[in-house]
């Protein structure tokens, strides 16, 4: 009716939030809203994410791990760790080759899923996998 942008809140309006219409009585002093504000932040929006799979070739154990583009393979290990806490004795492969540990998925050239499979249900079958080999070093648990 007024041309006025407001918000879509369903449940009813909550903090910050400015009336429906316009109104005189409404204070909109109050500074920075609170989605606005630091304190909240929980993390950072990737940009995308991708399923791969890691297998423990000793073991033959195979776990699927949803991981965003811009994280390294180090950031992979330390959540990794919960399926195997030893995992950082292992060299991590793909094709054969060692990857870098800082580096990540795309600069190691591990190819995304093919666009083609993402809808289907054969979709988890064409996820790349990074093997764990494991290595001798006699490290602590």
């Amino acid at each position: 009716m007024t041309g006025c942008i407001k918000y879509y809140t369903p449940r009813g309006r909550f903090i910050h939030i400015p009336p429906p219409c316009p109104r005189t009585d409404w204070a909109n002093d109050f500074g920075k809203p609170w989605w606005r504000d630091n304190r909240y932040e929980v993390g950072l929006l990737s940009a995308k994410t991708r399923w791969i799979r890691i297998i423990n070739t000793l073991t033959s154990q195979e776990q699927k791990l949803e991981v965003c583009s811009e994280e390294t393979l180090d950031e992979i290990l330390q959540r990794y760790l919960r399926y195997n806490s030893h995992a950082s004795s292992y060299t991590w492969k793909h094709n054969g080759v060692n990857l870098d540990m800082s580096k990540t998925l795309s600069e190691n050239g591990i190819p995304e899923e093919d666009e083609f499979y993402c809808g289907s249900p054969d979709c988890n079958l064409f996820s790349p996998s990074i093997c764990l080999y494991f290595n001798d070093d006699l490290t602590e648990l």
